[in-house]
Formats: C-alpha cells, structure tokens, sequence
C-alpha cells in the first residue's frame, strides 16, 4: 500500500497513527538520502527507532520503500514547480511550462539523489504495481497539464494518429504516463506524443547534468539545458517566443 492508494474519508484514530508512521518513514528516508547515507530498510528501522521487522508491517519490502519515498518526493518537488509560477499570468502558458521545467532542474541538480530515487529507478513490466503508480506522478501531471495548456492557447499541429508508428498508436491510445489523456479531443490525440517527445528533451538532459555524463561548464552555464528546451519550442508552437522564453530560463538559472 501507498501513499497515494489511501482513502480520502476520515481517518480512525489507528489510521491516523499509521499515517503518521508512514510520514515518519518518508522524513528519515528523505534524511538520509539528503546526509548521503545508505537508503535501507534496517537504516531506516534504526533511525526510528524500531527493529526492520517492524517496519514491514508498513512497507512489504526495499522496493515499497522506494516507490513510497519516491511518490512523496516528487509530490512535495511538484509543490515547489508549482510556487515557481504562483505569479505568472493563466495566459502566458508558454512561460508556466518554460519556468516549472526551469525549476525541476534546479531542484535536479541541488537533490540528485532524490532525484534519482524518483526519477532514475528501473520500472519493472508494463502492467505492474509501481508502472501503474508513475502514472500518477505529480509532476508528470503538472508538465502534461501545461503542455496541453499551450496547445489550448497556440493550437499548435500535432501528428495525425493514422501517421504514426503503430506502437506510438498503441502507446496513446492506452498511456502509461502521467497525463490527462481522456480530456484531449479525439482527432488532435498526436497531442500525447508530444508529450512523450517533450518529456524525453526535459528528462534527457537533466538526468545528463544531475548524474555528470556531460561537460560540466556546459551545466554550469546551463547551455545544454536551454539549447534542449528552445530546440523543442517550435514543435509546440513557440518559435516567435524562443528570444523571451530563454530570456526567462536564463534569469533563473543566473539565481542558482
């Protein structure tokens, strides 16, 4: 069981309690990624205070652990993606999308292993437990979210579904990624393959920058990352805002 498979109606006392445990799990997990100490069970068991047996009345196993930690993670990483556009106007879509992607790198590189735990995990078969929890990935939400929000104020062209690989067909007619697929029309559904196309470019080169497989001055100054994403923007019709929105990541990124 996770986080994200609990009922919202009123908890028992007893619930409430193992809500608090399983908060309890999260923080010390959270803190030792942080202290770059070993993520364990027993690390974890012995932090609280209790014997690793007794954790396994929360979680079945190292894997549980991991998939609860990492949909906490990226839930309380989407919060901060989200306070980065607080001000921007509901219009400006393009810049919402530019700056909340801005942000995830940010948070990338100052927490790469809770980045890693989150995003760099291997995913077992399609069909499976935690396959089916990354679709309710939060911040995969909020980036689909945005796209679609851009496609609804610039109307860009997508992919006719006939056009398409029939695997990339098979792929968007049943998604196994975190997005609103059932509120996108019918004929304009090549909109969720430049989801996936958007979110290769984004994860891409971050995780090249987060893990070190890249020259570091071209991270530092954040070049790599801009070049990645203004390369993208005309495919969600953007090319007339490349001079602004780069104006926008670089701004950012100058505050560290």
């Amino acid at each position: 069981m996770t986080l994200a498979d609990r009922p919202e109606t009123p908890l028992t006392r007893r619930e409430q309690q193992r809500e608090a445990t399983y908060g309890e799990i999260v923080r010390v997990s959270r803190a030792l990624l942080d202290e770059g100490a070993e993520l364990s069970l027993r690390a974890v068991a012995s932090r609280m205070g209790m014997t690793a047996p007794a954790l396994y009345r929360y979680v079945a196993g190292y894997q549980e652990l991991v998939d609860l930690v990492a949909y906490e993670i990226d839930r309380a990483a989407t919060d901060r993606f989200e306070a980065a556009i607080a001000d921007v106007q509901a219009d400006d879509a393009a810049a919402r999308l530019v700056l909340s992607v801005t942000e995830f790198r940010m948070w990338a590189l100052a927490s790469p292993r809770e980045f890693g735990l989150a995003f760099a995990n291997p995913v077992a078969e399609a069909g499976c437990a935690r396959r089916e929890l990354l679709t309710l990935s939060s911040s995969g939400h909020l980036f689909t979210d945005l796209m679609r929000e851009v496609w609804e104020q610039r109307r860009f062209d997508v992919p006719e579904l006939a056009d398409l690989p029939a695997s990339v067909q098979e792929a968007i007619r049943e998604p196994l990624i975190p997005a609103k697929v059932d509120q996108v029309p019918e004929d304009s559904l090549g909109l969720v393959w430049r989801y996936m196309q958007g979110w290769t470019r984004l994860y891409g080169v971050v995780a090249l920058e987060v893990f070190g497989h890249c020259d570091p001055r071209l991270s530092e100054s954040g070049d790599l990352f801009v070049d990645a994403l203004l390369s993208f923007a005309p495919d969600m019709g953007l090319g007339d805002e490349v001079g602004r929105l780069e104006t926008l990541m670089r701004e950012r990124i100058a505050r560290g």
